[in-house]
C-alpha cells in the first residue's frame, strides 16, 4: 500500500473519550460503500466480517472494507467504547503536470483484526482525529485528513515494529501495567529496569521506540488520564485528586495537568462536567 498517492474524503467519525460510556444498538448488520477502521476502547462484543468472526477486545483495531457485509453485536452497549472514522480513499498522481485520479477504490492492505494494543502513537492519533472531527473547529476536514493519513503511517510503523520486536514490546507492556499498579506513588528507571531485565539506557530507548514517550513522561501521562476520570466523576476536589495520585504540592500537579493537556484541573472541570 502506497499510502503517498491515497487521497482521502472522510464521511464521519463516532467514538468519545476519557472511556465514557458510548450508547450503540446491542446488535447492527449492515454493508457500507466505504472504508470503516473501529478501534475497541472498552467491552466486550463480537464482529463478524464476511464468514469470520472475531472477538471484541479493548486495543483492537478492525478494518471493514466496502461491500463487506459485517455484524457488531455488543455484550454491554452501555459500556462498550469504540472510536470509528468512515472514510472513502482513492489514488492520485502527478505525472507529467498533470494529475491523474484512479476511477476505482484502491484496495487498502489492511489486516481485518489487529492489536495495537501497545501502539500508543496509533491509539492516540485516532483519538486525536474523532476529537477533531467532533469539535467542528474551521478547518477540522482539513485537520482531520491529516491525522488519518498520520493514523495510517503509525499502523503501518506498528506492524513493521511488532515484527521485528516482539520481545521487547511485551516488556514495555509489562511496565506499563507496573506503572498503572502504581499510580498512587513514583517509580524510578531503576526499579522498572529490574522489573523486566534490562539494561536502563536500552529500556528508556525501547520504551521511546515503542510509546513515543520517555518512561517519565508515559508516567506522568498515566497519572494525568487517570486524574482526568476522578475529575469528570465531579464528586473530588483538584487537591484531593491530587494526592490521591502520590502528588504532595497541588500547585506542581496542577502546572503538570496544563501543561499536558493545555489547560488547567479546574478549566476541565469546568469544560467536561458543567460544559462551560
Amino acid at each position: 500500500m502506497n499510502i503517498n498517492q491515497l487521497f482521502f474524503h472522510i464521511h464521519y467519525c463516532n467514538g468519545r473519550k476519557w472511556r465514557e460510556p458510548v450508547k450503540l444498538p446491542r446488535k447492527i448488520s449492515r454493508t457500507l460503500s466505504h472504508h470503516e477502521l473501529v478501534l475497541v476502547t472498552d467491552g466486550t462484543g463480537r464482529l463478524t466480517l464476511g464468514e469470520k468472526s472475531y472477538t471484541l477486545k479493548e486495543g483492537m483495531l478492525y478494518y471493514i472494507r466496502p461491500g463487506l457485509f459485517h455484524v457488531l453485536e455488543l455484550h454491554t452497549a452501555e459500556t462498550t467504547g469504540l472510536l470509528t472514522v468512515h472514510f472513502s480513499c482513492t489514488r492520485v498522481n502527478l505525472n507529467d503536470s498533470r494529475w491523474e485520479i484512479a476511477d476505482e477504490m484502491p484496495a487498502l492492505h489492511l489486516e481485518p483484526a489487529q492489536s495495537i494494543k501497545d501502539a500508543y502513537p496509533a491509539q492516540e492519533l485516532f483519538h486525536k482525529l474523532v476529537d477533531c472531527w467532533n469539535a467542528k473547529l474551521p478547518g477540522y476536514e482539513f485537520v482531520s485528513k491529516i491525522l488519518l493519513q498520520q493514523l495510517f503511517m503509525a499502523i503501518i510503523h506498528h506492524l513493521k515494529k511488532k515484527h521485528q520486536n516482539d520481545a521487547a514490546s511485551l516488556k514495555v507492556e509489562k511496565i506499563i501495567q507496573y506503572m498503572h499498579q502504581h499510580l498512587s506513588g513514583k517509580v524510578t528507571l531503576g526499579e522498572l529496569s529490574e522489573l523486566v531485565q534490562m539494561a536502563p539506557t536500552y529500556l528508556s530507548r525501547t520504551f521511546k521506540e515503542t510509546t513515543g514517550y520517555t518512561v517519565i513522561e508515559f508516567f506522568n501521562k498515566l497519572k494525568i488520564d487517570k486524574a482526568k476520570e476522578l475529575l469528570i466523576e465531579g464528586d473530588r476536589k483538584v487537591k484531593e485528586v491530587a494526592q490521591i495520585l502520590g502528588f504532595t504540592d497541588e500547585f506542581y500537579f496542577s502546572r503538570m495537568f496544563k501543561r499536558i493537556e493545555g489547560v488547567s484541573p479546574s478549566e476541565f472541570y469546568s469544560k467536561n462536567v458543567h460544559g462551560i
